[in-house]
């Protein structure tokens, strides 16, 4: 409740005094961070149990996957293709240029019957020697590793072609049907052949075929044989003896779904190459050496032509390359390894092959990952995992060793740890971030809060009144929040209770002092009473004794400048100018002349918050004062100046300046300039002690000021602005 008239003094609050809080004051925070902490501690506890108990079924599995990979190794090792692998164990680098043809593999078999479709087709499927072109086709070239089956490169693949057309008998024209351009290249000489095809009369009696399958074959030319490119053969040509290939096309398309009568349908060829320079070289030295030193170096290639263009080109790009040792690599387990010595025969690479499983080489593993998984206990110990195995093959026999190390089980958990700990990071992060936000926008405003709220608690009971109503600022907690709603409504009702004590302490000290300034007044006359009523006959005596006694009492105490201190002024508005034309008008009647007010100018009132009748005594008080000091025959002199909020008036006086030693407290009660020889003022100086007052509760301020020839008081008051 605001008592109007009644200012409240700026007290300068101190300090709370911090109590000593004990250990239950942080128990709630210490129970919340252990929380945290121990979430952090499960994330980390969870993630390393995860990990050791991988190791320990790792460690577990090892032995068992190692003979279930010895088992996989030698079953692809004595297969066709693993033999192939073994036996071609440079293929894949001599095979790397297609453009200048394709190298003979050695196959696991002593020929290839190349006039069988199903023999030949089934041979090059289990060896896997087929290289694989865009467009569906493929081709395999390779030897027989028995060197007695003749000296001959054989060429089988399929390829997607319309329906065949084969050569007329005596048809020297070529343009029109499919032929086959066959080169081989061996030891310096380039060898071509042109083979047209020639259809053949199917036998209704022949069962190895399909009934409806189209079957040609292919009659194998010098390219000298023919003209212009190999488009058309020279009358009385024939055809070269050695070189023998067919070609069986199914009846059905290549494409299920198609329904076209001229659809690409499926076509498989096989022939037989001569190599002379290969025949030459078996009979005529005394120890046969197969397959050749130079078998790296041959080239084969073929084309299929008919009267549309290209049908087939062994040169196409490649989809595909034929079974290689790196293959058994993706068999092996991380830390194995295969070594591959060949003990007979003649091999084409002497050095051993080693195999390693390189799917995990690129991975990238923290080193600290790595001591960590290391450090995981387990209870299984591997034993050293060694196999030794002797693969036979028709061209020698070779010695397979597999060797495991169960240190690389360590490596393959820190594979999966070093992935898993973007995901572990995250989850801390997370965790850190949910901490620290919590921890910096609750945790620390409520501590502060309750800090404060302890501090005041424990100085609610102080003795001295202002440390009981000790600042307590929380307005750096407010917010749009629950803690900051909460912080602002304590702080507005902590400011509520330190306003409603300070009102009531003042007002409980102005009735008092108010009462005993009464008093006070009251002596006075009684003082005359006793003078007059003095005697001890007189019977009024004893009753002014007894009223002077009672007033004693009750009044004793106070002072008057506590009564003035303490009056209520009932602050208005009132307009400055015309309020110093009246007072410098009327200031002759009480005594003072010669007062003059210099006008502001203003068009308009000028408006200030005052009381009419405090401002009065405020301004006569200052006349008079300045009335003993000035000079004679001098005038006084009052001016306004405006400000931005205020309005400025100065008093001016010619006369001695004020004291240095009075100046600074001119203001305070009882102090006066006016004194007499015998140290007597003849005024109680009271008078500047009630300006002071009274420009305080009307919310201005005043000042006294030396200036040249004399002394200024300056009285600010609030101006009314609209």
């Amino acid at each position: 409740m605001k008592v109007p008239g009644l200012e409240l003094p700026k007290l300068e609050m101190p300090h709370l005094e911090m109590p000593r809080l004990g250990l239950a004051f942080f128990r709630r925070r210490l129970f919340f961070r252990a929380v945290f902490v121990l979430l952090i501690a499960a994330t980390l506890g969870l993630a390393l149990a995860v990990l050791q108990d991988e190791k320990e079924r790792s460690y577990q599995n090892y032995q068992a996957s190692f003979k279930k990979t010895q088992s996989e190794i030698l079953a692809r090792l004595r297969h066709p293709a693993g033999q192939l692998a073994l036996l071609n164990p440079q293929h894949n680098a001599a095979n790397a240029d297609i453009s200048a043809g394709l190298v003979p593999l050695l196959l696991p078999f002593g020929a290839l019957d190349f006039d069988d479709p199903f023999k030949a087709q089934q041979a090059i499927e289990s060896a896997a020697c087929a290289v694989q072109l865009q467009g569906g086709s493929n081709v395999c070239a390779a030897i027989g590793n028995n060197p007695y089956a003749g000296g001959f490169v054989y060429l089988a693949g399929s390829f997607n072609s319309s329906a065949l057309q084969g050569r007329e008998k005596g048809q020297l024209d070529l343009q029109t049907i499919h032929r086959a351009k066959v080169s081989l290249s061996l030891r310096g000489n380039t060898t071509t052949w042109i083979a047209p095809l020639e259809l053949q009369e199917r036998d209704p009696a022949a069962t190895s075929v399909a009934s409806n399958a189209l079957i040609g074959r292919w009659a194998g030319f010098m390219e000298a044989d023919t003209q212009a490119q190999g488009s058309q053969l020279i009358r009385e040509s024939r055809p070269v003896r050695e070189f023998r290939g067919w070609v069986w096309q199914s009846s059905s398309c290549a494409d299920a779904a198609s329904t076209a009568q001229e659809c690409p349908r499926r076509a498989f060829f096989s022939i037989r190459l001569p190599a002379e320079a290969l025949r030459e070289a078996i009979w005529r030295k005394p120890q046969v050496i197969w397959p050749p030193a130079d078998l790296n170096e041959i080239r084969v290639s073929m084309q299929v032509l008919s009267a549309a263009g290209v049908v087939f080109d062994s040169a196409a790009a490649r989809e595909g390359a034929p079974a290689g040792l790196a293959d058994l690599s993706q068999s092996l387990l991380p830390g194995e390894s295969l070594r591959l010595l060949r003990l007979s025969g003649r091999s084409i690479g002497a050095a051993p092959q080693v195999l390693r499983n390189q799917s995990d080489a690129i991975e990238q593993i923290s080193p600290w990952v790595r001591r960590i998984v290391s450090y995981l206990p387990v209870d299984t110990q591997v034993p050293p995992l060694k196999a030794v195995d002797t693969i036979i093959t028709p061209v020698g026999s070779f010695e397979a060793t597999l060797t495991g190390d169960v240190r690389a089980v360590e490596r393959s958990i820190s594979i999966v740890a070093t992935r898993m700990l973007w995901l572990v990071g995250a989850m801390l992060a997370a965790i850190g971030m949910a901490w620290a936000l919590i921890e910096i926008g609750l945790i620390r405003r409520v501590t502060q809060l309750a800090k404060r709220a302890a501090a005041v608690s424990y100085n609610v009971n102080a003795p001295e009144l202002e440390n009981r109503l000790a600042a307590m600022d929380v307005s750096d907690l407010r917010g749009k929040d629950e803690l900051g709603i909460l912080a602002g409504g304590l702080s507005d009702l902590m400011q509520r209770v330190k306003d409603d004590i300070s009102r009531e302490h003042v007002r409980a000290g102005q009735e008092r002092q108010m009462w005993h300034a009464v008093g006070h007044e009251i002596m006075s006359p009684l003082q005359s009473l006793m003078v007059l009523h003095g005697k001890d006959g007189d019977a009024s005596h004893r009753y002014v004794q007894r009223m002077q006694q009672a007033v004693k009492v009750l009044y004793g105490q106070a002072s008057p400048s506590e009564a003035i201190a303490n009056a209520d002024v009932a602050a208005g508005v009132l307009d400055l100018d015309e309020f110093l034309v009246q007072i410098s008008g009327n200031a002759h009647f009480a005594g003072i002349d010669q007062v003059i007010y210099e006008r502001s100018g203003q068009s308009t009132p000028l408006l200030v918050k005052a009381d009419e009748f405090s401002l009065e005594d405020v301004v006569t008080h200052i006349l008079a004062n300045a009335q003993r000091h000035r000079f004679a025959g001098t005038p006084i002199t009052l001016s306004v100046a405006l400000e931005a909020t205020q309005a400025v008036l100065r008093i001016h006086n010619q006369g001695s300046p004020i004291s240095a030693e009075l100046l600074p407290g001119i203001f305070d009660y009882g102090v006066s300039g006016s004194q007499t020889s015998e140290g007597v003022s003849g005024h109680r100086g009271q008078g500047l002690f009630v300006v002071k007052s009274y420009m305080g509760k009307m919310g201005g301020s005043v000042e006294a000021l030396n200036v040249d020839g004399g002394a200024v008081f300056v009285l600010r008051l609030n101006r009314v602005l609209s």
